[in-house]
């Protein structure tokens, strides 16, 4: 049991010796203070074993600018870890680097200490300058004196800009010709008929009878029902004269309204035709 305890403590103090000892490439030489650095080890891990790299903590002086790249390196088990970093002070820099681990593929896990890494990071302060200190800044660059003349001459320009355009938008315009709209042919009264409409020629009849009592009489409007226009009839034409209208506007509504065909419509489409001009002013 002693010898065992003695074997294992003699390996691990060999682990952390060679661990010790681990290297790290920093790539370029000579970076100066900001610049992108590359720190990198190859790790070598048995067949079908992956790496991962442990997480970089940032310092006051060092800084991750980026998670750790792992690249396969060679086809004989060597993988590449690669951390880009950024320093901030000039001078020589001990980093410690994160362990890496090692990751079987029956779920054995193995770990390699970080090791360090040593960067000397120069100025970007020339040498020249040897106690550097940060200026105030700049005093603005503008006359002590300014001259109100300029905005308003802007100001009065874009008022008469303004009240030009809208002198322009709304100055009168020659209003464009209606289109030409050619009238309809008359249709007689017989074709609406043998087409079986006897309800539009009685309902085109009232319409023209109805046009020429409101063009005499401007009472009797046809906005007013047939009684109301009646009504207003009788009190503005005589009685032998308005005896024939009370006789033919209703038919002229019933057929207009009317499912079936009813009296003779031509007879009554004509009487109402000469009724309308009878009473044309």
């Amino acid at each position: 049991m002693r010898a065992r305890l003695v074997v294992g403590a003699l390996a691990v103090a060999a682990r952390v010796t060679a661990a010790q000892g681990v290297e790290w490439t920093a790539t370029p030489v000579g970076p100066t203070v900001g610049d992108t650095v590359w720190l990198e080890r190859v790790v070598n891990a048995p067949t079908g074993w992956r790496v991962r790299a442990g997480k970089f903590v940032p310092t006051s002086d060092v800084e991750p600018l980026a998670d750790a790249g792992v690249l396969r390196a060679n086809a004989t088990g060597g993988w590449l870890v690669r951390y880009p970093v950024a320093l901030w002070t000039p001078g020589g820099h001990t980093i410690a680097l994160p362990p890496v681990w090692r990751l079987g593929p029956n779920g054995e896990t193995d770990s390699l200490a970080g090791g360090h890494a040593r960067v000397e990071v120069r100025s970007v302060i020339p040498d020249s300058v040897r106690q550097p200190e940060p200026r105030g800044a700049i005093a603005p660059l503008r006359p002590n004196r300014t001259s109100a003349g300029p905005l308003l001459a802007a100001a009065m320009l874009a008022t008469v800009l303004l009240v030009a355009g809208l002198v322009w938008r709304r100055r009168p315009r020659p209003a464009a010709p209606s289109p030409h709209v050619p009238l309809e042919p008359h249709v007689a009264d017989a074709r609406w008929l043998g087409a079986g409409e006897p309800r539009a020629v009685a309902a085109r009849a009232v319409a023209q009878l109805r046009a020429a009592l409101a063009r005499a009489y401007p009472r009797a409007t046809p906005a007013l029902s047939t009684a109301e226009c009646l009504e207003v009839l009788s009190q503005e034409v005589a009685a032998e004269r308005l005896r024939p209208l009370v006789e033919l506007l209703p038919q002229l509504d019933r057929i207009a309204f009317a499912p079936g065909e009813g009296p003779d419509v031509a007879t009554l489409a004509r009487q109402a035709r000469v009724l309308a001009k009878e009473h044309a002013p």
